[in-house]
């Protein structure tokens, strides 16, 4: 029988510290089946030192306390992928890992992904580039082969204006780069369809579906990262860039999604607020 398979994602800023500051009540009140994480920071041992009586699938960064994803669930994968791309000509370690999961007879896929954040015209924004380009070749490849397919994570791009409170002073830094969201436009086209991007670069929609757009419509946010700096979180000056990008098939199953914002800035165990969504999966 079909089932409810409730799926988040959040950049924890470094799981220790995240569990330090209160993110394990918040875990066990949430009721997540599937948790993916990004900027782990942290070995596979300490990951599961702070995440106890979770399954844990994980890649870490080659450079020590940087970056890591990993997924956390309440039963075992049943297959595991770790590389985007080419090895030899794109560093993903640390930024991507795919976990298949048998939900009572079907196979759903989940993606924890964490996109580098760049800085544009130099060689961070050239990386940036380069994993952009890996997820526009692998996406179209793991939709044909897993039809319930979900893509989670810091994906370190606000897509439309809609997605940054200060969008005027952000469009010639990363993160809000035309060139950036153009990628976007391309990823969430519908399928097949020649799609011009905001940049003006013309290529084909690969007809994945942002259900956080989808849910909320043509409103702002809702954000989902606020800088320290200042008081932004206070007058909610953030950037929706925390993702659930699913298939087709996958989309039409969501019944809920939310963004955790927390009450106070001082009760954040992250700089990233959680992004949960339900699913009915299982036949």
């Amino acid at each position: 029988m079909p089932r409810r398979l409730r799926i988040a994602s959040v950049n924890v800023n470094g799981i220790r510290a995240a569990t330090r500051k209160g993110m394990l009540p918040w875990l066990e009140q949430a009721d997540v089946d599937v948790l993916a994480l990004q900027e782990v920071r942290a070995t596979v041992d300490e990951l599961a030192a702070s995440l106890p009586g979770w399954r844990l699938v994980n890649d870490e960064a080659l450079a020590k306390g940087r970056a890591g994803v990993a997924v956390a669930s309440r039963a075992d994968s049943v297959e595991v992928r770790r590389v985007l791309g080419d090895a030899e000509t794109l560093d993903s370690a640390g930024r991507w890992i795919e976990a298949d999961f048998d939900v009572d007879g079907e196979i759903v896929t989940i993606v924890s992904a964490y996109v580098p954040t760049g800085e544009a015209d130099t060689a961070k924004q050239d990386a940036k580039w380069a994993f952009l380009d890996a997820m526009e070749k692998r996406m179209p490849l793991l939709r044909a082969e897993r039809p319930l397919s979900l893509i989670m994570g810091d994906l370190n791009v606000g897509h439309r204006e809609l997605d940054i409170r200060n969008w005027k002073g952000n469009v010639k830094k990363a993160g809000f780069l035309p060139r950036e969201r153009a990628y976007f436009d391309r990823f969430l086209g519908a399928d097949g369809d020649e799609v011009t991007g905001v940049d003006g670069s013309v290529g084909p929609g690969l007809g994945w579906i942002d259900i956080g757009r989808r849910h909320h419509g043509e409103i702002d946010g809702p954000y989902t990262w606020w800088s320290n700096r200042g008081k932004a979180f206070d007058n909610d000056t953030g950037w929706r860039i925390d993702y659930h990008l699913a298939t087709p098939d996958l989309a039409a199953r969501v019944t809920d999604y939310r963004v955790v914002r927390a009450p106070s800035w001082d009760t954040r165990w992250s700089d990233h607020a959680p992004v949960v969504a339900d699913y009915t999966v299982g036949r």
